[in-house]
Parts: C-alpha cells; sequence; structure tokens
C-alpha cells in the first residue's frame, strides 16, 4: 500500500503542503477550523507520520490500528535525558504505535555481553524485529544478526578493518559539519587542530575522526599525531594532556561528553577556553548549552532519525529480501561561545 504523504492531503483538499505541515505539526498561525479539517482528512487517508494528534485523530487512530507485534530494542548503557537518543526513542516509539507495533526495551548486562548470551526480558519469538542501539561488540552483534530476525543497528562498531554486519544501519552524518569546521578554522589561520576521541570506539566516532583527518589532507594542513589523543578515560586524558609540551589551538571532541571532560582537564591545568584554545564536541547534548563556555558542536536531529529507523525497519519487516541499506540523517553545525574568535 502506497504511504499517504503531506502533499497527497493538500492535493486533496486544494491547500498548500506548508498549511497542512503545520496542522500536522502544531505549529502557531493557522485557523482552529483549518487545522481540524486537515487532521481529519489525514485520518481518513490513512496517514501515520503525526507529530501531533488531537484527541479526536487519536482515537481514529487507535481504532483503525491492528496491533501487529512488538519490536525487541536492545541497548547495553543507561539512555538518559542528556543522550540524544532520548527523544529519538521518544519519537520511535510514537511512530511504531501508529504502525501497530510496540518497542519494548531491554538492557543488556555485561554478563550477557562477556557470554554472548540474551537477556532474560526478551525472547526472540515473540519479537517482529530487533533495534540494537549503540551496541558496540561485534562478537555480540553477529549473533543478534543470526537470530534470523530483521535487525536494524543505530550506530555500531567500527568498520576500520571494512568488516560489516549483515544488517540495516543507522547514522547521523559525522562528516559534513566535521568537514566544513575544519574548513572554517583553517580559514580563520588555526593551523594546529587536533582531535579527542577513540575511533575504535565505535563506527560514528571513527567516521567524526575519519572527516577530521580527511578535510586537513584535502586542504593541504598537515595533522600533528601529538594532538591526536585516542582516549575516552577521563584520567588518561588528565594523565596525557598534562604531559604535552605544547597544545593545539583546537581541538575537535568525538562527543560533547569528551569535551566536557577535556575542558575541565585543561582548566585544572591553567588553561582557558576559548583564550587558549578553542573546543568542538558532537550531539549537541543538552549540557553544551548551559556549560562555561557553551560548546561549539553538531546538532542530530532525533526526529529525523526516528523517522529513518521507523522507514528502514517497516520496509524490512515487509520485504526481508532487500539488499542492506547504509543511511545518514543529517547534521548541524552550531557553534557556540567555545569557539569564540577575537
Amino acid at each position: 500500500m502506497k504511504r499517504v504523504t503531506i502533499q497527497d492531503i493538500a492535493d486533496e483538499l486544494g491547500v498548500s503542503r506548508n498549511t497542512v505541515s503545520k496542522a500536522i505539526n502544531n505549529a502557531d498561525g493557522l485557523a482552529e477550523a483549518t487545522r481540524e479539517k486537515i487532521l481529519q482528512k489525514a485520518t481518513e487517508m490513512g496517514y501515520k507520520q503525526f507529530s501531533y494528534i488531537n484527541a479526536q485523530t487519536a482515537h481514529a487512530l487507535e481504532q483503525e490500528t491492528r496491533h501487529k507485534g512488538d519490536i525487541a530494542l536492545l541497548f547495553g548503557d543507561t539512555i538518559d535525558n542528556s543522550h540524544f537518543a532520548s527523544l529519538m526513542l521518544d519519537k520511535l516509539k510514537m511512530e511504531l504505535s501508529q504502525w501497530g507495533y510496540t518497542l519494548i526495551s531491554h538492557r543488556v548486562e555485561r554478563d550477557n555481553f562477556l557470554c554472548c548470551t540474551l537477556p532474560f526480558t526478551f525472547d526472540p519469538k515473540e519479537a517482529q524485529a530487533i533495534i540494537c542501539f549503540e551496541m558496540f561488540d561485534r562478537s555480540y552483534d553477529e549473533m543478534i544478526c543470526a537470530l534470523g530476525l530483521p535487525v536494524l543497528f543505530v550506530d555500531g562498531p567500527n568498520k576500520r578493518d571494512g568488516i560489516d554486519l549483515p544488517a540495516d544501519q543507522l547514522y547521523m552524518d559525522n562528516t559534513t559539519a566535521i568537514t566544513r569546521f575544519v574548513n572554517d578554522m583553517l580559514s580563520r589561520g588555526k593551523r594546529r587542530i587536533g582531535f579527542i576521541g577513540d575511533y575504535e570506539h565505535c563506527q560514528s566516532f571513527f567516521e567524526r575522526y575519519a572527516a577530521f583527518r580527511c578535510a586537513m589532507l584535502m586542504a593541504g594542513a598537515p595533522v600533528d599525531e601529538r594532538f591526536c589523543v585516542k582516549l575516552l578515560n577521563p584520567d588518561q586524558l588528565a594523565i596525557r594532556l598534562g604531559e604535552m609540551d605544547a597544545l593545539p589551538e583546537v581541538f575537535i571532541c568525538a562527543n560533547d561528553f569528551v569535551a566536557r571532560d577535556a575542558i575541565y582537564v585543561l582548566r585544572k591545568l591553567g588553561k582557558s577556553v576559548p583564550g587558549d584554545i578553542l573546543f568542538c564536541g558532537f550531539d549537541d547534548s543538552p549540557n553544551s548549552r548551559i556549560m562555561t563556555p557553551t560548546l561549539t558542536t553538531v546538532h542530530i536531529h532525533t526526529q529525523i532519525m526516528a523517522i529513518s529507523a521507523m522507514d528502514l525497519l517497516i520496509s524490512r519487516i515487509e520485504q526481508p529480501s532487500l539488499h542492506y541499506r547504509i543511511v545518514h540523517t543529517e547534521t548541524e553545525l552550531i557553534y557556540r561561545d567555545s569557539t569564540q574568535i577575537e
């Protein structure tokens, strides 16, 4: 069955696509009667991807949506409100429910990884598909892929050796914003640029590190290996930074939490940000907006990631013989105080 789009609804009612989008997203500047008319028509046509629905629309969707089964979400680390995934998973859960699926979370404990066993709460016979969220143990991931269920990885183990998994994969764009940032810094005369983060930790970190190195290479700017710090542990980071006889002008960090730790260490060493060194993180976590200085970072569009995850899952369930897909969703470079240049 063809998926109904915003444009289909607009064509049916003879209104603009923007008007339909405002109604579905509960945006301002729209008469309530018009909003109700659009939501009603969208429901009648079988539109599923509501960001906003009123009680009447929700009831209609509930009546027409038949439960099709459970989708298992496997994750290793706790996902709290400071993690970019929190909003993404909330949106994904809502989207899947409108297609008749229930998202059930299962935490994979340390012993599960060590023994390559499934969480006791998870029975593969009860699941229609599996989402592995930030599961970076390749052996464990291969075991999950061998269960015979559709599998989607949201991020995954690094592929520096060219080894891939037999599953669909979803990532944020880890390349474009980093490449732009490097070129922006070079254009401002900053030649000594470094990177902090373990690029073997996961594929996203590897892609961010590779983007940094590639951007420097393409610009003809040498990478000083002294400024490439492959560490995640804050204690090790403090030792490494303290031992440096010189610092770069700019540090790119694998994510915002690595940047926060590094800024804290440098502050204890008597260095200021952005006075002595500039910083860029990744993820646009809530902490990046309230820390001092506020952190230049890369914003992940969690709503788009959720919609993309749903599309990959539903299409895989309905067409299991499809070739495996690797999808990257748009990201956006956000400049803040940590890269202020006089």
